[in-house]
């Protein structure tokens, strides 16, 4: 079997067996395959496309190319929830302890980001001695324990996506449905998952801006999860603003334990209790999407959830006593209002510049290497269609770098349109996509 031939077959539009896609993946794994012939490929796939069936191979080659997780002395169904990346997106911080907490185990895998702020193990370090990085045997003996764990992913959990990733993104072959979802689909796999749900962003902070295209990548995805085996459902929900009040690191710890505690509500609140439903569903504790929202809004209310939180930090290492005073986070105390230059309606947030405004703070990284500031961050005081007044606070800075301020402040008054009239309310979750189809809400 020769690359170069499968090139050629790619590139004239035909269809990959099993034993063609495993070989490219397991030779350029090995580094037997060099980047310009796989350049190649992923090109020919872009403008050719793949079948499901071919996706779901990819996937699997991907996913067993390194560690593969077994959860299997983890009694019951194993569902991971994993979303397509937002701004103020915390909802496995709220859902995760929720679901624990309704008697389904959480053995969750998670990465640190890069972009805007960090990823779910970036917000939990921010929590002091907490500690994301745990072997195999303790991950599995904690949730054994607990009923819950989220730890970060082993360095050599699917290698071949890392290394396939890497040369999408400097070929400019990242757009592609297929290549996104094997993706994804191949790291949940990899990390035990027995059910998945997806949270599948659309909107100006969303990879897929336009609801089609998010409906497009969720059908490919539920469909990769399907063909190998694997219980899957994709909900369709709104970035176009961010989902949180608050936008950075600590922040949103902040923001989570303070949804659990019951304190606040809002979007990010109504996104995590529909993914818990869903999730209890898939790992069958309830016979119907309604009776899983009827449990997980017990487990909030009841503060069995926010037990769950205070139980996984203290397993992992971390200050529980954050769980309930998150005055223990590091928080910078230099916090600056940005007021609004004009009355009005917000018109539109756009989640990207809000994010990227926060990014320039220090909240995020461009890098794997560069450094977080955990205590940096934006709070919104007004979310898309409400009235404010002229010089009314629009979001609370948290800086630690003064330098910083007047560049991420500039990037947040472009991201917020205040107008004279109303906009028209966007929905919080479009749709539905599952093995049996697609709903539309």
């Amino acid at each position: 079997m020769r690359m170069l031939d499968i090139i050629l077959k790619k590139r004239h539009g035909e269809e990959l067996t099993k034993e063609e896609i495993d070989f490219w993946v397991k030779g350029y794994a090995a580094g037997h395959i060099p980047d310009y012939q796989v350049s190649a490929l992923l090109m020919a796939i872009y403008f050719q496309g793949m079948t499901s069936r071919e996706t779901a191979d990819l996937t699997l080659a991907m996913a067993y190319s390194g560690d593969v997780v077994d959860l299997s002395a983890i009694p019951g169904i194993k569902v991971d929830k994993h979303s397509t990346g937002g701004v103020g997106d915390t909802t496995t911080l709220v859902v995760a302890p929720l679901v624990a907490a309704c008697g389904v185990p959480v053995a969750k895998m998670s990465g640190r980001g890069l972009g805007h702020t960090g990823g779910t193990i970036d917000k939990l370090v921010s929590i002091p001695g907490f500690n994301p990085f745990q072997s195999i045997q303790d991950f599995i003996r904690i949730v054994k324990k607990t009923g819950i764990a989220v730890v970060g992913q082993t360095g050599n959990l699917v290698p071949a996506d890392k290394m396939i990733y890497a040369l999408r993104d400097v070929t400019g072959t990242v757009e592609h449905k297929s290549l996104i979802a094997s993706s994804v689909m191949s790291k949940k796999i990899a990390s035990g998952a027995d059910a998945i749900v997806l949270d599948v962003k659309t909107g100006s902070g969303a990879f897929m801006e336009s609801a089609e295209d998010a409906f497009s990548l969720a059908q490919e995805m539920v469909s990769v999860g399907t063909l190998v085996g694997r219980k899957t459902a994709a909900l369709i929900t709104d970035m176009s603003q961010p989902l949180g009040m608050a936008v950075g690191n600590a922040l949103e710890v902040k923001e989570a334990v303070e949804i659990l505690k019951g304190e606040r509500t809002g979007a990010l609140l109504d996104v995590s209790l529909i993914l818990g439903a869903y999730m209890l569903y898939m790992a069958g504790r309830c016979s119907s999407i309604e009776q899983g929202g009827e449990l997980i809004q017990e487990a909030l209310h009841s503060g069995r959830g926010a037990d769950k939180f205070r139980k996984m930090i203290h397993a992992q290492g971390g200050d529980q006593r954050a769980a309930d005073d998150p005055s223990l986070l590091p928080l910078s105390d230099n916090v600056i209002p940005i007021k609004a230059e004009q009355a009005g309606y917000i018109y539109s947030i756009d989640a990207r510049g809000v994010g990227q405004a926060a990014h320039i703070l220090g909240a995020g990284r461009s890098t794997k290497e560069d450094p977080i500031d955990h205590s940096v961050g934006i709070v919104l005081s007004k979310r898309m269609g409400e009235m404010v007044r002229k010089g009314e606070t629009l979001a609370y800075f948290y800086v630690t770098r003064e330098d910083l301020f007047e560049r991420a402040a500039d990037a947040f008054k472009r991201a917020v349109v205040i107008k004279q009239e109303r906009p028209q309310p966007k929905p919080l979750v479009y749709g539905v996509v599952t093995a049996e189809g697609i709903e539309r809400y």
